[in-house]
């Protein structure tokens, strides 16, 4: 799944063009490196979003492809 489309799914990001918007800018990293918005999540990942002066930390634990709100915290784990 694509880092943008798994961010809104996840509900770590509300909107996918939003999430899209903070890859292009360079605030989302996976495993240490900038990732863009088209890298493809696995299980494992470790993703940091930088939201202004906060930094959030978790760890992929699932992807699905189409999660409800209350299965979605369940798809990663802060870190």
């Amino acid at each position: 799944m694509r880092l943008d489309k798994y961010l809104k799914v996840s509900r770590l990001i509300k909107r996918r063009s939003v999430a899209n918007d903070a890859c292009d800018s360079e605030r989302v990293t996976v495993n240490g490196r900038e990732a863009k918005a088209c890298y493809q999540v696995k299980i494992g990942d470790v993703i940091e979003i930088s939201f202004g002066n906060r930094l959030l930390k978790v760890e992929v634990m699932a992807v699905d492809e189409n999660a409800k709100k209350t299965e979605a915290p369940a798809m990663y784990r802060e870190l």
